[in-house]
């Protein structure tokens, strides 16, 4: 595929909005603002409109939505809608994504697991469904070397998580379980000191001292390596082929009943923009570090965006068992009652789409809805 013409995109302006529970967070949550685009709208040069004038695409400032964030910039999601704008939000957590979803803020979602278990649990399997796979890996446990130098020297440390109940929360707690040491999941206290630091500022804490290290995404991992920290643990050593689910596409389940060719279109772009972040991995790092910078006003440093690229897995498969997985450990930690998943998944549109490429189907692993 030749390479896509890169199109700007400028001006966010801020909606908050609420979290839906108290121990969901995303993957790699900043925060919990909604911000919307107020640039031009994102439409095809040319086609006509699909069954809705436009589709509200929500994502995150952040490496592991690199398939929202490269195909949005270089127009390969608006491409394939036609006639139909492409409005996009960007977020800062997980719940406030989730909650725009079932106010109908978005209609598509780029989000981590933790928030799709719970937004579904919640609604009692009415509000979602995940579509698609985005992105795998990108996450570590980053450590001060003069005080840590093994991973049984974690013990009696202080290690900073996202959020209470996140993804990088649960991981953690259960790697200390395997362990065999004892931590209370609401306080983090115990065997060690879990604590739930906002990625903003865990860098910061990290460098004065007032952390020992923390196991979190990218690129908050490799910007603490850069402030003198080492890599422990990748997560991904941890997974059945170095693989695990860090970004899902959601849609609304009303929209994909009122809209399939919307939503089947905008898979279509994101199953392009995938082969085309995989064919072209230095212009696909450009792309997205180009639009952090329109959307943070700052780019990421070479030796930051570097790293943080290499460890994160661009893929169309959701890894659905690792889903599975991960809302198990939740449940183990006391974080969850275990839910009923049966049904978050409808992957035909994208099985679809997959075989028309002359790929492989991928699999809802027994979670698919009928």
């Amino acid at each position: 595929m030749r390479a896509p013409r890169t199109t700007l995109r400028r001006g966010l302006a801020a909606a908050a909005a609420l979290p839906l529970l108290a121990v969901a967070a995303t993957a790699c949550g900043y925060g919990s603002e909604a911000k919307d685009d107020d640039a031009k709208s994102n439409v095809s040069a040319g086609g006509k409109k699909l069954s809705a004038d436009t589709v509200k695409i929500g994502y995150f400032p952040n490496l592991t939505h690199a398939t929202a964030l490269v195909g949005i910039q270089e127009g390969l999601i608006a491409k394939e809608l036609g006639g139909t704008t492409v409005k996009p939000s960007t977020f800062n957590a997980g719940p406030s994504e989730i909650e725009a979803l079932n106010a109908g803020s978005i209609d598509i979602g780029f989000i981590g697991p933790s928030p799709s278990i719970n937004g579904y649990a919640k609604s009692k399997g009415q509000s979602l469904r995940i579509i698609g796979g985005s992105a795998s890996g990108g996450v570590k446990l980053v450590v001060d070397p003069k005080k840590i130098k093994t991973l049984d020297d974690l013990k009696g440390k202080k290690i900073a998580t996202p959020q209470l109940g996140n993804t990088q929360d649960v991981a953690f707690l259960n790697w200390i379980s395997e362990k065999g040491w004892k931590v209370d999941a609401q306080s983090g206290k115990g065997d060690v000191s879990v604590v739930r630091s906002d990625n903003k500022v865990t860098p910061d804490a990290f460098k004065s001292g007032s952390l020992d290290g923390a196991w979190v995404p990218e690129p908050t991992a490799s910007k603490l390596v850069a402030e003198g920290g080492k890599v422990l643990l990748d997560e991904s050593t941890l997974w059945p082929d170095d693989k695990f689910v860090i970004t899902n596409i959601i849609v609304s389940q009303k929209f994909l009943s009122e809209h399939p060719d919307v939503v089947d279109a905008v898979l279509r772009g994101t199953v392009n923009t995938n082969k085309w972040i995989n064919a072209n991995p230095d212009e696909a790092k450009a792309s997205a570090n180009s639009a952090l910078e329109k959307l943070s006003g700052k780019a990421l440093p070479a030796d930051v965006l570097d790293p943080a690229w290499k460890s994160i897995r661009i893929t169309d498969d959701p890894l659905a068992a690792t889903l599975q997985a991960q809302a198990d450990h939740a449940v183990k930690a006391g974080l969850l009652e275990k839910p009923d998943l049966e049904g978050i998944y409808d992957l035909k549109p994208l099985n679809k789409i997959l075989e028309a490429e002359g790929q492989p189907a991928v699999a809802d692993a027994g979670l698919g809805a009928e």
